[in-house]
């Protein structure tokens, strides 16, 4: 049976979907593209993270997703079950619940591509959380586990010291560790790339945020730029847009914001990796999130339509 969004939620998004294109010339959309690239083309795996739908249970989250025409899914973080917030995986979790849960998404024809790590890598136990975390997507097959730092910082040389030591572990299970920007210490691109580069460990990569990056440093950093600084150890994209007007400034999907996906994916369109683009945030800015699964899956759906058309712009010729 189809699920029918309700007229209203459905005029908002039609509407605020059309916006899209009056979105180019935002604050960080007149800037000069990059150098044309050469090169085998990027592999972009479009995944919605199962975030999007905290407010409903995981099975519900993953049939929307499916049903919004996604392939691959990212773990995270907590779910409302019977009135309960419970965790998609717990930090602590037996590795054969992670290969159980692998194994229900491609069932339901979803590849897991990536999974949070929910610590800090500074934390007093973030060696051992982490470590677990890569035997759990390990087992699960999920090729990617993400972390970020406390929006403090501070702690470079612990982290280097600490990345060093999980960069062996990820490996030899056949995962990467992604770090991502969240303020402090990885608080842009060329932050997280210094880290990875200090580490020196293929296992060790970066996750690029835009919208955190916009977010945490209030405008003041350009991700266009910013990723300049770091693309060439970028892995994995959390996609995420932001806009500072009209405000409260703040997240919200691809699309809805400022950030010029379309500058953002053709600096690695042409790199020959597998790089997930997973939908962190895919509600609209200044709109009441939907009170209904439903809704949820119309602004899935619309976040996957649009980042399909950037792709197909910057891989031309590209099928």
């Amino acid at each position: 049976m189809t699920n029918r969004l309700p007229r209203r939620e459905f005029v908002q998004i039609s509407a605020a979907g059309l916006s899209i294109a009056a979105v180019a010339g935002g604050a960080f959309g007149q800037q000069p593209a990059a150098q044309e690239q050469k090169g085998p083309p990027t592999r972009f795996q479009i995944a919605c993270m199962t975030l999007v739908y905290s407010a409903f249970p995981l099975q519900r989250a993953l049939t929307g997703i499916r049903d919004a025409g996604y392939r691959y899914v990212a773990w995270g973080v907590n779910h409302s079950e019977n009135g309960k917030n419970v965790p998609v995986l717990a930090q602590d979790a037996p590795v054969a619940q992670a290969r159980d849960l692998g194994q229900r998404c491609r069932d339901m024809g979803l590849e897991p591509v990536m999974m949070f790590s929910t610590i800090y890598p500074e934390a007093k136990n973030g060696l051992e959380v982490l470590r677990h975390r890569i035997l759990q997507a390990a087992a699960g097959k999920v090729p990617q586990v993400l972390t970020f730092g406390h929006t403090r910082g501070g702690n470079h040389a612990l982290w280097v010291e600490r990345l060093k030591q999980l960069g062996p572990v990820a490996r030899q299970n056949g995962v990467l560790l992604v770090v991502k920007q969240h303020g402090g210490e990885t608080g842009t691109g060329a932050a997280c790339a210094k880290i990875t580069r200090d580490v020196n460990d293929a296992g060790i990569k970066v996750n690029y945020d835009a919208g955190n990056v916009m977010d945490y440093l209030e405008g003041k950093v350009n991700p266009l730029t910013d990723l300049d600084a770091c693309a060439s150890e970028v892995r994995s994209f959390c996609i995420k847009d932001h806009r500072f007007f009209p405000p409260p400034h703040r997240d919200c999907g691809p699309g809805f914001g400022e950030v010029d996906h379309y500058r953002l994916l053709h600096r690695v369109a042409f790199t020959g990796h597998t790089i997930p683009l997973c939908c962190e945030n895919i509600f609209a800015h200044g709109v009441p999130r939907p009170r209904k699964p439903d809704g949820v899956d119309a602004l899935a759906r619309r976040a996957r339509e649009y980042l399909e058309f950037v792709i197909q712009a910057v891989q031309p010729g590209n099928k």
